[in-house]
């Protein structure tokens, strides 16, 4: 019942005209980033923390401005998986495989309402799981001291590529490089300047925003260059849309569908690191050994396109849960949104429903409010969203780079910063072309410093005694999971990618 009555005072904080309009807003931009191949939630948050800076939003109507983008752009994903057969994001890739056979049958527009139906279930009960999960997940973190944040930190990095990384090795290597890129500065506790060769424009280390900002956002750019339009995608390649309807009897058929693939998808969302491309390859899968009986999947069944995107609109909604509670992000698009916080000097964790409890349930009313603005917004107004994807990224591209680099000089009005987010723009193209993930880079530098801080507390309270890591049951416990969240992964990763190119390619097979 207090997270009900916390609710209600979330409730009223979220309909202010500003609040609903930046709602509204994020909406709308989130959706036409996510329609766009290529951008995704990740790219999209990242490109609009320096507008929100730069509008000198405060700390609640930023937030529901980011995370309106966020679930936006999960919504919008499934546009162009249906219509062009061309993922917006990786959590889409699944809506290709009977969205896009659902679009060559002229029912192009059945599945693009169907799948924000599925999207609007799977986000709305998700935040609901936000609202009770949350709390309980705050009186256990209550019980962490220095020792257990830091074998949490390490647990956060263990598991952040999951089942879905190619490469562990390489997941590892990403996170060394971010921890390194967080120890530039001055220490804090010795005094001593850390890896600044002598600029005085280190000493007070690399910002994040800068870091995110040139390793998400202009690294596409860089993509684009490379590429040069090779793989523009054409709004002319679409197929029409036919009624944008969903008949009642279709509706039914696939509420079973939207109820098991959203609980699965939350599941797949608080665990840190999985995110919402598991989310969605579980759900479609394990719907299609539950309920394809007559071989329809991959064919146009209104059930797989259904499965996908509730798992990952719901999983959406789960990563949120240990970012709040925990101050873990449990997917790369919250990993973006921790760093918002913390530069808003506001720190994620239990503390945070005590200390700022406007914040996190004001931000929790606007979900509720955004996944309806988002139905109301999907459904009438598809046809425009399908006419973004005639925008070509020779004119998009220019803009995003216009974007960030506007945004964070207006951040912190230094040159200095403009040219370290170049380098980290380099950077992350460099890291694209080797195949590995920028995640772990961004989690390495945003939670280095905690992880360190901890680290040196643990040892300070015990005298140096580095037993106190593993000191208490809560400890031994965080350490087994980690180390289990290493290894497993490289045992059963394998099969769970074999698993899903199969189901992509074979299912998805176009017949002509």
């Amino acid at each position: 019942m207090d997270a009900l009555a916390s609710l209600m005072d979330g409730f009223a904080i979220a309909l202010t005209w500003q609040n609903l309009g930046l709602a509204l807003l994020g909406c709308f931009l989130g959706t036409i980033i996510g329609t766009m191949p290529g951008l995704g939630p990740s790219n999209g948050v990242a490109i609009l923390i320096p507008v929100a800076f730069t509008l000198g939003l405060p700390a609640t109507p930023a937030l529901i401005l980011l995370t309106s983008v966020y679930y936006g752009a999960m919504y919008g994903g499934r546009i162009s998986s249906i219509l062009l057969n061309i993922p917006g994001d990786e959590p889409a890739m699944m809506t290709t495989l009977d969205g896009y056979p659902m679009a060559r049958q002229g029912r192009a527009g059945e599945a693009l309402a169907l799948s924000g139906v599925a999207s609007f279930v799977g986000a709305f009960f998700a935040t609901w799981g936000l609202v009770f999960l949350s709390p309980l997940l705050v009186k256990v973190a209550l019980l962490f001291g220095p020792a257990e944040y830091f074998a949490l930190f390490v647990l956060a990095f263990a598991t952040l590529g999951g089942v879905t990384s190619r490469n562990q090795s390489k997941a590892a290597f990403a996170a060394a490089l971010g921890l390194a890129i967080a120890m530039i500065g001055v220490d804090g506790q010795t005094g001593m300047p850390r890896y600044t060769f002598g600029n005085v424009h280190l000493y007070d280390g690399i910002d994040f925003l800068v870091a995110i900002v040139g390793l998400f956002a202009l690294s596409e750019v860089f993509i684009f260059l490379e590429h040069r339009g090779e793989s523009e995608a054409s709004g002319k390649d679409a197929k029409p849309l036919g009624r944008i309807t969903v008949p009642l009897k279709t509706l039914k058929e696939t509420s079973g569908t939207m109820g098991r693939s959203t609980i699965i998808g939350f599941i797949a969302g608080v665990l840190p690191g999985a995110g919402a491309s598991l989310g969605s390859f579980v759900a479609y899968t394990l719907e299609k050994r539950m309920v394809d009986r007559k071989g329809t999947f991959g064919k146009g069944d209104p059930r797989g396109v259904v499965a996908p995107e509730a798992g990952n609109n719901a999983a959406a909604g789960g990563a949120l849960v240990p970012m709040l509670a925990l101050g873990v992000p449990g997917s790369g698009t919250t990993a973006v949104l921790l760093a918002m916080l913390l530069a808003l000097n506001i720190t994620p964790g239990p503390l945070l429903f005590t200390n700022n409890p406007d914040v996190v349930w004001g931000l929790i009313a606007a979900l509720f409010i955004g996944n309806l603005m988002l139905l109301a917004l999907n459904i009438p107004l598809v046809g425009l969203f399908v006419r973004v994807l005639s925008v070509p990224p020779r004119i998009l591209m220019p803009t995003v780079a216009m974007v960030a680099a506007v945004g964070i000089y207006g951040i912190s009005g230094s040159t200095f910063d403009l040219l370290v987010m170049v380098g980290f723009g380099v950077l992350g193209w460099v890291l694209r072309k080797l195949d590995v993930p920028l995640v772990p880079v961004i989690l390495g530098v945003l939670l280095g410093n905690l992880m360190e801080a901890n680290l040196r507390r643990a040892l300070t309270i015990s005298n140096g005694d580095w037993s106190i890591l593993v000191g208490s049951p809560l400890t031994i416990t965080l350490w087994t999971v980690a180390i289990v969240g290493f290894v497993l992964p490289m045992i059963v990763g394998r099969f769970f990618r074999i698993r899903r190119a199969h189901t992509a390619a074979g299912e998805g097979a176009d017949p002509d």
